[in-house]
């Protein structure tokens, strides 16, 4: 790609949604809200931590800007792209995460990005990247198919083949094959898109951006009152130890953010607040904790098709 992109208008949506994204949450939880924290990188650039904490919906979430830059990327994030190497970057980002108190609310995780890097006299390497997915600890089925209808009519004016291959990068993605288990119920992923062109691309990452809201809003309407004991609550701790596993050993996003100099805090602001590991932990037979396992094997939620087994990454 010769031209080089618009990133003034990459940075200015990014910071919107994260305005619009904070004051959506505040509302919803009614009794908590964000902190901000602005925060310098020694090495080029900062961000705005936003954390809730101790709400009525939310026990903690995180609404993170980003924008760092450098003279060159470090030996370690750019083995996957030695064609980066040597050259200047910028890496924008907003990234979400919401840890619910009430155990029939899912947890949620969106993300979206853009990154560049230049090199005098050479067109500049650019793409986006992103998505959001869905982590259950007492699903139910019209919660599953509403978030995955979301996400594919947002995809639908780019392409009848992208929902289908997005999706199946998340379920993909967001798979733990320590456990051989997904995360969750999956929804949408993506990376590296430039081959659109900036315009359409950029537009896909608004898309994505915005939809993430649609799909999980009414879901928490329509489950954070719903009754729930100490059971319950000790259930949603055990399975949140797999989202910590997930973020810790395999996301990009947190990889890349500490080997780049990244703030910490920022940075593992996804991990939820308390979370158990017991040890060889199994349900009760026919439970509605054992019940979960049926939906952590990725399925067409819109066509009802049996389960499959993710590729591996």
């Amino acid at each position: 790609m010769s031209t080089r992109p618009d990133i003034d208008r990459v940075a200015a949506y990014l910071t919107d949604l994260q305005d619009r994204l904070c004051s959506a949450f505040e509302q919803a939880d009614g009794q908590a809200n964000f902190r901000q924290d602005s925060w310098d990188r020694p090495e080029g650039g900062g961000g705005r931590t936003r954390v809730l904490e101790g709400g009525a919906v939310f026990e903690k979430g995180g609404v993170n800007y980003s924008h760092v830059h450098g003279e060159a990327l470090p030996p370690a994030a750019s083995a996957r792209r030695p064609e980066l190497a040597g050259r200047g970057f910028q890496a924008f980002g907003v990234s979400v995460v919401m840890h619910p108190v009430n155990p029939y609310v899912p947890t949620s995780h969106a993300n979206v990005r853009f990154f560049v890097a230049e090199k005098p006299g050479e067109p500049p390497v650019w793409w986006f990247g992103g998505g959001f997915d869905l982590t259950p600890y007492y699903p139910f089925d019209e919660d599953c198919r509403h978030w995955h209808q979301v996400a594919h009519d947002l995809c639908a004016p780019f392409g009848a083949e992208v929902y289908p291959e997005h999706k199946r990068w998340c379920d993909d993605y967001f798979f733990l094959k320590h456990r051989n288990e997904t995360r969750g119920i999956g929804g949408l992923f993506f990376d590296d898109l430039n081959e659109w062109g900036f315009e359409r691309s950029l537009a896909y990452l608004q898309a994505v951006g915005d939809g993430y809201l649609d799909a999980y809003h009414p879901i928490v309407e329509r489950r954070k009152r719903t009754p729930f004991g100490r059971r319950e609550t000790d259930f949603q701790r055990y399975r949140r130890g797999r989202y910590v596993e997930f973020n810790l050993v395999y996301d990009r996003g947190t990889l890349f953010g500490l080997q780049s100099g990244g703030r910490t805090e920022s940075i593992l602001m996804s991990l939820p607040a308390v979370a158990h590991w017991r040890y060889d932990y199994q349900p009760e037979v026919a439970s509605a904790e054992a019940r979960l396992a049926e939906y952590l094997k990725p399925r067409d939620w819109l066509q009802g098709s049996a389960p499959r087994t993710p590729a591996s990454p």
